[in-house]
């Protein structure tokens, strides 16, 4: 998955954070962050929703370690891919990391 993370290719780098649900299920979370964390600025759009997605589907388990997640990359990481990650935090959090985008 982390190759794949890597790749020159949109939809290879959108298959390796997809592929992290299977763990994700199993209430293991540290693939998803980590490879969130390498595809956090990415350029693509199908890319950057799969990765809000997802870590935001990880949070639901670990609402702390999205919140993590998002005070690192928030203010940086495409919006699209913010959006999709705060999609289901109360009005006010989700009104704090969209303000970090302007900051």
């Amino acid at each position: 998955m982390y190759e794949l993370a890597r790749s020159a290719q949109p939809m290879e780098r959108r298959t390796a954070i997809v592929a992290t649900y299977y763990f994700i299920r199993q209430h293991d979370l540290d693939d998803t962050f980590r490879i969130s964390e390498i595809l956090a600025h990415d350029p693509d759009d199908l890319v950057q929703k799969a990765v809000g997605g997802w870590v935001r589907e990880a949070g639901k388990q670990d609402p702390d370690r999205l919140r993590q997640y998002l005070d690192n990359f928030a203010a940086t990481m495409p919006r699209t891919a913010l959006r999709y990650a705060i999609e289901h935090l109360d009005a006010d959090e989700r009104k704090h990391y969209l303000g970090l985008k302007g900051s």
